[in-house]
């Protein structure tokens, strides 16, 4: 038929991008994958261009459309699976290194001790985490059908994979498909009904959908699927819903509460030398009693002062002089520090050393919350006794214990407090006390994103904080070393906020809590709902392809059965 074509001056139509990107092989096959999720990252904070996440999740499409194709056609057989965990392996790699690049820059902080694990940390753990999104795929080409239903096995494929990223060995839901839809406040807004795991299986849905606009059938007829109507259905819906729920709903605050939130802007190499303690404090002291537009009597009349996480490189409640400068700058407020607490010890016996938020009345320490999530390899070391045995120490000095939570802060003068250090507040449903005798009223936050310099990273911390927010319905108190400190209403809105590498303060009000959101009250079922809705239809798209393969097995039956008596019947 080439021939015939070439003779008669025909040429065949080029093929269309889905189409090559199926048949791709090889490194081209890989290269489509790294660079589609390499582009999705631009849909994260800072950059925030929404669309950006069209291109991993539609060629996620394409790719696993391509490994069905791979030889053998059974649903089970190993060579298609282990393609299409191939293809997720490379786009997921390109989507964490391209979001997660920053993380390198925590390893130059003290390039003397840990300028080798700078590819470790840029490469190695995308390499890890990419193998999530390698079970997604293999997961999801098991529910493959021809149409629009293989949207739904991405969506439990991947789904389920991001729901494991955030919970084994600890987790981390860090950039976070569903992200992609955080960055707008009508579409985040969905958050406060289905959380973070429910928002991934529904930006999974909308932004593979597309792949379905042009399928290509048996016959090559081009087809619009109904699951891409459904898909622009629920984005409208979401933004509509989003936009009446903010309209409805004003920032409401809480009377007799006067915030300053202190930003020090503090280089990391100095903030760990306890040689500087003294100049650390009074550089505090000094800037936390800094006139300013908003208050120009400086603390006079400020209820509560909020410092940043590890804010002293000493234990302060072993400092008496540092708590009676602190008393007497508060003229009778409250400070909410983070802060090295220790517990027990004595006798040569080393104590418990935690990482946690301290508050302050007069010179006596009258609430603490303790770090429970630590950070892996920065406050304490998986496999510690092998690593240390390679020469391998975490980043932060000291060892640090794990704190039992959550649990509610009591500070005095403030409704009950959900505190949160550092990344903590990326763990959707697990920021609250569910069986408290009262629901908290706000968030306090306070975290140190100067490991990571002027990069990405400290954005993208404080988009999943601001989620949080949202979910629970509840207002967030923020305050960074190095920024971005903010305080954020109920719904998510940033009222005032710090930029990035600046120093400096926010007086400001707290926001009133919201009513307690669906998620707030039930987002347990969310995501396990949500997964079960894609699977049923991803398996009704499975129970339909596989009666259609009957129907046509059974009509290329009979037809060869016409064709046997064809000759019978012409000789009679």
């Amino acid at each position: 038929m080439a021939q015939i074509a070439e003779i008669a001056g025909a040429r065949a139509p080029a093929a269309s991008l889905p189409q090559r990107i199926v048949e791709a092989r090889g490194w081209t096959r890989r290269a489509i994958a790294f660079g589609a999720g390499a582009a999705g990252a631009l849909a994260l904070a800072p950059f925030d261009v929404i669309p950006a996440m069209f291109a991993p999740l539609t060629v996620a499409v394409w790719l696993i459309d391509g490994a069905a194709q791979r030889g053998d056609s059974r649903r089970f057989a190993l060579a298609p699976i282990l393609s299409a965990a191939g293809a997720g392996w490379w786009l997921g790699f390109g989507y964490f290194v391209a979001g997660l690049w920053w993380m390198g820059a925590a390893m130059l902080v003290e390039a003397d001790q840990f300028a080798w694990a700078l590819p470790l940390a840029v490469f190695g753990l995308p390499a890890v985490l990419a193998l999530f999104t390698a079970a997604g795929f293999a997961a999801a080409r098991l529910m493959w059908s021809p149409g629009g239903a293989r949207i739904f096995a991405l969506a439990v494929g991947l789904g389920g994979a991001e729901w494991l990223r955030g919970h084994l060995f600890t987790g981390f839901p860090w950039n976070d498909f569903g992200m992609a839809l955080a960055g707008s406040g009508p579409l985040a807004q969905t958050a406060s009904l289905v959380g973070l795991y429910g928002l991934d299986i529904l930006a999974i849905v909308i932004f593979a959908a597309p792949a379905t606009l042009v399928d290509r059938a048996r016959c090559g007829a081009r087809r619009i699927n109904g699951a891409l109507l459904a898909a622009a259905a629920l984005a409208l819906l979401m933004l509509a819903y989003g936009a009446f729920w903010l309209g409805a709903h004003e920032t409401e605050y809480v009377d007799g509460v006067a915030l300053r939130l202190m930003q020090p802007n503090l280089p990391q190499d100095a903030k760990f030398r306890p040689e500087n303690g003294a100049n650390i404090l009074r550089r505090y002291l000094a800037l936390s009693e800094r006139p300013t537009s908003e208050r120009p009597t400086g603390l006079a009349g400020v209820t509560h002062l909020v410092w940043p996480e590890s804010a002293f490189p000493y234990i302060l409640s072993n400092h008496p002089e540092a708590l009676t400068a602190i008393a007497h700058a508060l003229k009778g407020g409250v400070l909410l520090t983070g802060a090295a607490r220790a517990e027990g010890g004595g006798d040569g016996r080393r104590g418990r050393i935690f990482n946690s938020i301290e508050a302050l009345k007069g010179e006596a320490i009258v609430g603490f919350y303790d770090k429970m999530h630590l950070v892996p390899f920065g406050e304490y070391l998986p496999l510690d006794e092998a690593l240390r045995l390679l020469g391998i120490h975490h980043l932060v000095p000291g060892v640090w214990d794990r704190g039992a939570g959550p649990r509610l802060l009591a500070a005095p003068g403030l409704p009950a407090v959900a505190p949160l250090i550092c990344y903590e507040a990326i763990f959707s449903g697990e920021t609250v006390q569910r069986d408290a005798a009262e629901r908290p009223q706000l968030f306090l936050n306070v975290t140190n994103d100067g490991w990571f310099g002027h990069t990405t990273g400290p954005y993208q911390h404080l988009a999943q904080a601001r989620l949080r927010a949202i979910e629970e319905g509840l207002p967030m108190i923020r305050v960074a070393n190095t920024g971005v400190s903010a305080i954020i209403d109920a719904y998510g809105r940033i009222l005032q906020s710090l930029p990035l590498g600046q120093e400096g303060l926010i007086d400001g009000r707290l926001p009133r809590a919201a009513a307690p959101t669906l998620f707030a009250a039930s987002g347990a079922l969310a995501f396990p709902v949500l997964l079960g809705v894609a699977a049923a239809l991803a398996l009704i798209g499975v129970a339909r392809h596989s009666a259609g393969l009957r129907a046509s097995a059974e009509r290329a039956r009979k037809a060869d059965g016409r064709l046997e008596r064809a000759p019978h019947d012409a000789s009679n």
